[in-house]
């Protein structure tokens, strides 16, 4: 098997990558994005680049002898004018700024060329350990109701829609009302805005209604910006009064699905995993 490189940017993702490579016994790499890749990063074998610094990534993934990547781990669009490229970066900034005004996903679908260009084969994190995503069907001991299968369906159609647009990934319907859309505040954030709601249009902690849905943008590429579900986003959930989440079972990533599983059965949520022939 390949050795893989790793880029690595914020959260407990590229951690979970990188355990399993070891557990795994895959040969690994790491660059960690400076300022963005978590501190635990440090204990693999790997050094550190700026955001911009995308020749001295080439040379230290190239000179590890990596023939794959995997670029895992919360990014967000940096501030352009204030970026500090070296040589190879340079040349890619004016691309990258273009790309962007069409929206994130053109934006990372950029980035995977470039490394493509460079001869690089690109896993997506999904790839690497298949047992991050979703399963068909609940992870955890609750199952969503007739009412709540119902919304989680409109929910589903609803973060494909905005997907298409390139707007963001989820949304949050109670009884059939669409109570809120992610864009680029993120899903926490949009949590926040939903707890704030008047309680007779979503539920609460002891009447719970409502779904979180996360679903895969229909014009993305898969192998990066996949939804993710960790059990920060399920504490948010869980504060909104909803009943629980929903995603496409193997178009989401489960972060640690294991603690992740405790904690829904633990706060009275479902996770529950829909075909994609049912999500549609």
């Amino acid at each position: 098997m390949e050795k893989l490189g790793l880029i690595a940017g914020g959260g407990r993702l590229p951690y979970e990558i990188a355990s399993f490579c070891r557990r795994a016994g895959r040969e690994l790499f790491v660059v960690r994005l400076k300022g963005i890749a978590d501190p635990g990063m440090e204990t693999f074998e790997g050094a550190e680049a700026g955001i911009a610094e995308f020749g001295r990534c080439l040379d230290l993934l190239r000179g590890a002898g990596c023939r794959s990547v995997c670029l895992a781990g919360i990014v967000k669009r940096p501030d352009f004018s204030a970026l500090k490229p070296d040589l190879k970066g340079l040349s890619i900034v004016p691309g990258a700024i273009a790309a962007a005004r069409h929206g994130d996903d053109e934006l990372l679908r950029y980035m995977l060329q470039l490394f493509e260009r460079e001869g690089f084969r690109v896993e997506g994190a999904h790839e690497v350990m298949r047992e991050l995503t979703l399963p068909s069907g609940p992870l955890g001991a609750l199952r969503p109701d007739a009412e709540a299968l119902a919304d989680a369906t409109k929910a589903m159609r609803v973060g494909a829609e905005i997907g298409r647009l390139d707007i963001g990934q989820g949304a949050v319907v109670c009884a059939g009302l669409v109570l809120a859309v992610e864009a680029q505040e993120g899903t926490d954030a949009m949590l926040r805005r939903v707890a704030e709601l008047p309680a007779e249009i979503r539920g609460r902690p002891d009447a719970r209604r409502g779904v979180l849905a996360k679903a895969p943008k229909p014009i993305q590429d898969h192998r990066i910006d996949l939804p993710t579900l960790g059990v920060k986003t399920l504490e948010g959930v869980a504060a909104a009064g909803l009943s629980g989440v929903v995603g496409q079972a193997g178009g989401m990533i489960v972060v640690d699905r294991d603690a992740v599983a405790r904690e829904a059965d633990r706060l009275g949520l479902f996770v529950w995993g829909l075909e994609p022939a049912e999500a549609s």
